[in-house]
């Protein structure tokens, strides 16, 4: 008998299709491990129950439809009902490599840890703008690299798109918070105070989605902008400058370009030097000029979207001492026990 049995928990939201071509990306996993899916519909317009329909006798699959309650609480609800003793939190927007149960097991057989978190990386048949999303969140020319690699220490987060966390973890911490995004984290730091042990395992990566335009995109980045001073709120002690960095960096630059006006160049070269290497790192990675062009506006999406909502939310939070609840409605979801 295998000491672990695991449970993959995935909350959807309106993604039929991303659903359909994860689940297909379950049928291809190597290895015997025992394991089940559990669906769990938040809430949808767009329902995902034909689809799981068509994959239960291919896989042990479970199908859960709730009230709109939000991700957190919805991979709550997963695990409330799964039978394993260890769960895989996955996005609906994620594709599973063939060794990727092998590899989790592989990790926790050599040295157990009730929460792990894993990287993600672009797919060869992603779009081209979503290669670009995902050099910029990913890449240690950017911001990326915090999520996995060699980035990664004692301060690690994993984050809720590939997580792992034990039966045993879950009861004790209560699961995942209202906030979103930034419940992943917030779990995370629970975790480590309640004494349990987090570690990055570098191989087990998924195939990440992520949005498919640059507008979502930004949205999806200006909330984590503003979900982080909220969170260093509640955990005063995991404050740390490199939070600040976007927020320094959309200033500068916008200091940079009213210098000009001066003609003081020499800050605004540096930025160019900046987003010159970026691209050649990003010509290298994808052999496409195109890529790397959408990658230079992913980056400075990403700081711009992130720094701003990070100022907005540490004014809000820090300096007026506002309730987040109150102020950023859209950040919070009322959970089914409240």
């Amino acid at each position: 008998m295998e000491p672990f049995s695991f449970s993959f928990i995935i909350p959807v939201y309106n993604r039929p299709d991303e659903i359909e071509e994860l689940l297909g990306s379950f049928e291809k996993l190597k290895g015997t491990s025992t394991f089940e899916v559990l669906v769990v519909e938040d809430g949808s317009n767009q329902r995902s129950d034909g689809i799981v329909a068509q994959y239960r006798d291919r896989l042990n699959i479970s199908y859960y439809f709730k009230k709109n309650t939000g991700p957190g609480d919805s991979r709550n609800f997963g695990m409330q009902k799964a039978s394993g003793n260890y769960f895989i939190i996955l996005d609906s927007d994620c594709l599973l490599p063939q060794d990727y149960l092998l590899q989790v097991k592989s990790y926790l057989q050599e040295e157990f840890v009730d929460c792990y978190g894993g990287p993600d990386a672009s797919h060869p048949t992603f779009s081209n703008i979503q290669k670009a999303i995902d050099f910029s969140m990913t890449s240690l020319i950017s911001t990326g690299g915090i999520r996995g690699g060699k980035m990664a220490n004692k301060d690690f987060q994993p984050r809720s798109f590939n997580m792992g966390i034990s039966e045993q973890a879950f009861l004790a911490s209560g699961g995942f918070g209202d906030i979103h995004p930034g419940e992943d984290p917030d779990l995370a730091i629970r975790l480590k105070k309640l004494g349990f042990k987090i570690a990055l395992f570098p191989k087990a990566f998924v195939y990440h989605k992520r949005r498919v335009s640059l507008i979502k995109f930004y949205r999806q980045v200006n909330k984590f902008g503003m979900a982080r001073p909220i969170l260093n709120s509640w955990h005063p002690k995991t404050k740390k400058l490199v939070f600040w960095f976007p927020s320094l960096f959309m200033v500068g630059l916008l200091c940079s370009t009213l210098l000009m006006v001066a003609n003081i160049y020499l800050p605004i070269a540096i930025y160019a030097g900046y987003f010159a290497i970026a691209f050649v790192v990003a010509l290298f990675q994808h052999k496409t000029i195109n890529i790397a062009l959408l990658s230079i506006i992913a980056i400075f999406i990403q700081f711009f979207g992130y720094g701003s909502g990070f100022l907005k939310s540490f004014f809000c939070t820090e300096i007026l001492k506002k309730n987040p609840r109150l102020i950023f409605p859209n950040l919070f979801f009322v959970k089914r026990n409240s």
